[in-house]
């Protein structure tokens, strides 16, 4: 119903009309689940549950927050959100957009080409129109994963990137070794092996890990385990990629 309910407004509203509109409609969603169980992290909102949505993820029906957004902010709560810092975003999702860009202490920037998400820049991240060493933070979360050339956007990502930056990264992760088979193109097929009409392959964390560091990166695996009923709705079993130049 959700989903039928979003695509219906999504067909009737221009992209801009529908980005200004949802935090009100989404605001109206929230009184059908507000309640004192769960919490968002992002939008401080308490919730009597929260909105499971097809693939099993658990979204936050008054930011549209999913569980790997919620991570991430906690992770950058943690450590990276200081002042005077200049971030890049690659395809953010639209609550953490919100939230970051009214952070007055930090330079915060988003980057999108596919005109799916609130952006400053239009970058293509195999070629980013920025000079090196600009950034003392970038988020690429589920970006290289669609990108065929992903070892030089890696490359990009390294150079733009100040030193003793900062690079916070995840892709799905699979049990072996990276996937990708260059003869797959049809939406199709590509959801069939990938998982997702757009991804290009599918990587484990120490392919991701062993390509990342023969850019230059050093990387670290972070990972995370949490009981299935937490209450920020994280996932389960979580690893996210801290790579620094």
């Amino acid at each position: 119903m959700y989903y039928i309910i979003k695509k219906t407004i999504k067909h009737l509203l221009p992209r801009k009309l529908f980005f200004t509109c949802e935090p009100l409609l989404r605001s109206i969603l929230y009184l059908f689940y507000k309640g004192d169980h769960y919490i968002c992290n992002i939008c401080a909102k308490k919730l009597s549950r929260f909105l499971q949505i097809n693939n099993g993820d658990k979204l936050c029906p008054n930011c549209g927050s999913l569980p790997r957004s919620r991570r991430l902010y906690y992770i950058l709560q943690q450590k990276y959100l200081k002042p005077f810092k200049k971030i890049l975003d690659f395809s953010p999702s639209r609550c953490l957009y919100r939230k970051l860009k009214k952070i007055p202490s930090i330079f915060y920037y988003s980057t999108d080409i596919s005109g799916d998400f609130i952006s400053d820049h239009h970058y293509n991240i195999e070629k980013i129109d920025s000079l090196s060493e600009q950034f003392d933070l970038i988020i690429c979360y589920h970006i290289l994963e669609h990108i065929q050339d992903d070892i030089q956007a890696i490359k990009e990502l390294y150079r733009i990137m100040k030193f003793s930056g900062t690079a916070i990264i995840q892709t799905p992760f699979k049990v072996g070794d990276n996937y990708e088979d260059r003869s797959i193109i049809s939406s199709h097929d590509r959801l069939k092996h990938f998982g997702q009409e757009d991804h290009v392959r599918i990587y484990s964390i120490q392919g991701l890990k062993s390509r990342l560091e023969s850019c230059g990166f050093q990387v670290e695996i972070l990972s995370f385990s949490e009981m299935s009923d937490n209450i920020y709705g994280y996932k389960t079993k979580e690893d996210v990629l801290i790579c620094r130049k």
